[in-house]
């Protein structure tokens, strides 16, 4: 594959460009996010109360579920990682590293069905995220972080070791995002490494601080539109503009002479344009075991907890089914121009191959955006990634500060702490936890230590923690000595495994042989499965503790806002009615559960089963008119999502926005001296609040 070469590769942008984007777009977006937030509060009655900065009232709608589910695991690593597997493996590294991720984000069912969860049996093969999201919402309608329940079920033993787990993942994805995305910045601009690690989270730190998990949706939803945009123009662009590649045909003729100059070894043939191939489908297998390590970040309950009850569900899988485009449509471009244009001059790196620094640092996607439309592909990969960057931290850092907030000061510190006090504690966390996040990524961009290596090895460490945390609210008869000793023991015996099987293969403990495919591959599978043995040897050790579910409404409630400043009667009263969870809402939740299920059970055939598996085993080598249907297919993909995430959210908010706008206009009427619309015939809609308007959207 890459030679370890290096290459001199002349930054495509000036340094400008690269400060221009961080600083410019960030305070761009915190200006306009705050402008929404300071909108939305006198014309909305939406008061930045604890609860609203923290769970948006549970009001969002399914469109911008899904979009801040695509948002979330639009990392760094999505882009630049799926675009690397898929230059050095082929079509294969496309599929599979993206359709089993898919698999364990959407798959999300299969438990719920049965257990009711009486405690049926806690060893299932699949620990399916949004399952333990609705039953969280259904038995504690309450809760503002997952780690509430936990305190409530296992006391401060349980407590604390999930937010150990909790919170370490969330210190790996965001500082992986500060050193791939600064990585790319660097690459294309040459700007500071270390000035993009503190830079690309300023606007993100403004808007997080004035509109909390409200403007971190609306902020994933134009984050999310935008690589959406840029993803299709790359496409159209490799397949239908390029003069370098123009079509499908001509991008089919280059990839088979790339396989004769370069052959994949272990792909049938050597060739790229295969699904036969023994590393492509060991990173698969290692990118769906480190993926469930995603279930330990309680940031993804926190945006079910912001849903309207019976939206949550749909909302995850459709963000699922999106989101599966952006990797896999950029892989199959970017990833694929990679390799077919490496030996053309128009290439960075050209006369060389890429080396094997800059191929672990993820740069194929900015190399081949580079090589295919100039300068604007290196501005359109710089903004992909700035975007994806700030909407994923923006996420975590919601998280981070609800679980310091809530968990620790609240839970510890002082309980009886009021509204306003738990939000100004929240803004000196979202600040405090930046600064960390942004010195670890400037240490580690100085090591060898890039993206790749990152997202396949956090597995390893906080993935013994999957099982126990779902159990909390899947399974009664877990105990505190499981949900402890589970997560600590899988830890250690994962990263036995990881050390031992390097050493055994390659002699030597390093960066480049820790990250190789068979070490990963071992460490990874053992970290996960191992809790789910430790977990019922455990419980039943030392006895089940058969939980009543009815503790967690009778001990997890709403946060009083009465003493946020502008918060009225209705708000307040609104809010405690957030602690009970109708049976209307109960129902539709079980009934969306049930039909999950199946729908995931189909997907994961479709996708792991029925679609790969025959052409890995009869070991073909794709022909001209399935390509030509690969890329239809890929087109026809990335169109449907993007439709979908741009005009769902829309059509569900467009009764709030059709208020907001006649509230606007009066307001304008009354500037200009003209009779206001409540005079002349126009109906005044009066809502006492806009979660009521949202949830009637």
């Amino acid at each position: 594959m890459a030679q370890n070469s290096s290459s001199n590769v002349v930054p495509a942008l000036p340094q400008g460009a690269g400060y221009g984007i961080c600083i410019g777009f960030g305070v761009l977006f915190g200006v306009t996010m705050y402008a929404t937030t300071r909108i939305l509060a006198k014309f909305m009655n939406e008061v930045q109360g604890s609860e609203m900065f923290m769970t948006a009232k549970r009001s969002i709608n399914t469109g911008l579920i899904a979009s801040a589910v695509v948002s979330s695991w639009t990392v760094a690593a999505t882009l630049l990682t799926s675009t690397t597997w898929t230059y050095s493996y082929g079509a294969s590294g496309a599929y599979y590293c993206e359709s089993t991720t898919t698999y364990y984000m959407r798959s999300l069912a299969y438990q719920a069905s049965h257990y009711d969860i009486d405690g049926a049996g806690a060893c299932v093969q699949i620990l399916l995220f949004s399952v333990a999201a609705i039953e969280l919402k259904r038995k504690a309608p309450g809760a503002h972080t997952f780690l509430e329940a936990t305190q409530v079920r296992y006391g401060v033993a349980g407590h604390w070791i999930q937010i150990f787990y909790s919170t370490l993942y969330q210190i790996f994805n965001c500082v992986n995002l500060l050193v791939g995305g600064s990585a790319v910045f660097t690459a294309l601009t040459g700007m500071d490494v270390i000035a993009g690690c503190f830079l690309l989270p300023l606007g993100v730190v403004i808007y997080t601080l004035t509109g909390g998990i409200k403007a971190t949706f609306l902020a994933d939803y134009t984050h999310t539109i935008i690589i959406y945009f840029i993803v299709l123009a790359a496409l159209f662009t490799a397949y239908s503009r390029s003069d370098l590649i123009g079509s499908p045909d001509k991008m089919y003729d280059l990839l088979r002479q790339a396989a004769q100059s370069a052959p994949v070894a272990g792909n049938a043939q050597g060739e790229y344009l295969t699904m036969q191939s023994l590393d492509g489908i060991m990173l698969g297998i290692v990118i769906f075991a480190t993926g469930w390590a995603a279930a330990v970040d309680v940031q993804l309950f926190q945006k079910a907890i912001a849903a309207d009850p019976a939206k949550t569900m749909g909302g995850y899988l459709l963000g699922g089914l999106c989101w599966f485009a952006i990797p896999f449509c950029l892989a199959t471009t970017f990833g694929l121009v990679a390799r077919a244009l490496q030996s053309s001059p128009s290439f960075p790196t050209y006369p060389n191959p890429m080396s094997t620094a800059e191929i672990n640092a993820g740069l194929a996607l900015p190399y081949a955006a580079q090589a295919l439309m100039g300068k604007g592909g290196a501005v359109a990969v710089l903004l992909m990634v700035f975007m994806a960057v700030t909407s994923a931290f923006s996420s975590d850092l919601v998280c981070v500060a609800s679980v310091m907030t809530y968990d620790v000061y609240r839970g510890y510190i002082n309980p009886k702490a009021t509204g306003g006090m738990l939000l100004k504690l929240s803004h000196f966390v979202v600040i405090g936890f930046t600064i960390i996040c942004s010195c670890i990524a400037t240490g580690l961009s100085q090591t060898a230590v890039g993206v790749n290596f990152i997202v396949t090895s956090i597995g390893i460490i906080c993935a013994p923690a999957v099982f126990p945390i779902a159990c909390t609210i899947l399974w009664r008869k877990q105990n505190t000595v499981a949900v402890v000793g589970a997560p600590i023991l899988g830890t250690a015996t994962g990263i036995a495994c990881w050390l031992g099987s390097t050493y055994h293969w390659y002699g030597e403990l390093s960066v480049d042989n820790l990250g190789s495919t068979r070490p990963l591959l071992v460490g990874n599978v053992v970290a996960l499965l191992c809790p789910i043995l430790y977990s019922p040897a455990l419980t039943y050790a030392f006895g089940p503790q058969n939980f009543d579910w009815s503790q967690f409404k009778e001990k997890i409630h709403v946060v009083d806002d009465s003493d946020v400043q502008g918060m009225t009667k209705e708000q307040l009263a609104q809010q405690r009615e957030e602690d009970v969870l109708s049976p209307e809402n109960n129902a539709r939740m079980k009934h969306a559960r049930r039909v999950a299920t199946w729908m995931s059970i189909a997907v994961a055939l479709c996708f792991i089963i029925v679609f790969p598996m025959p052409m890995y085993g009869t070991r073909y080598v794709f022909s001209r008119r399935f390509f030509r249907f690969w890329v239809v297919w890929t087109f026809a993909w990335a169109w449907v999502a993007c439709l979908i995430i741009l005009f769902l959210p829309i059509w569900q908010g467009r009764r709030s926005l059709a208020l907001l706008s006649r509230k606007l206009l009066r307001v304008k009427a009354e500037d200009d001296g003209s009779q206001p619309e409540s005079e002349v015939g126009v109906e005044e809609v009066i809502v006492p609040d806009s979660a009521s308007i949202e949830k009637k959207a």
